[in-house]
């Protein structure tokens, strides 16, 4: 599975949760397609093949992003100090 950049897996997430909103405020046949189109671009995304899956793969993504990005900062204050 390619890697998604983080940047464009938080576009997604964002496209999903806001065609999430309003299938559930106004179902119509258009926001139905709208959800059925950011879920399965999650799902391709991530190697998934429910939302669910989806989902939990994407926060462990998140989780790593946010830990290299930690790392890479703790260390260039180690080398600062």
């Amino acid at each position: 599975m390619i890697i998604p950049a983080e940047k464009e897996l938080r576009a997604v997430l964002a496209r999903f949760a806001q065609a999430r909103i309003e299938h559930d405020v106004r179902p119509t046949g258009r926001t139905s397609r709208n959800l059925e189109d950011s879920a399965y671009t999650l799902c391709v995304m991530t190697g998934a093949r429910t939302v669910e899956q989806a989902l939990l793969a994407a926060d462990a993504l998140l989780e790593q992003y946010s830990a290299a990005r930690g790392g890479i900062g703790q260390r260039d204050e180690t080398l600062a100090a």
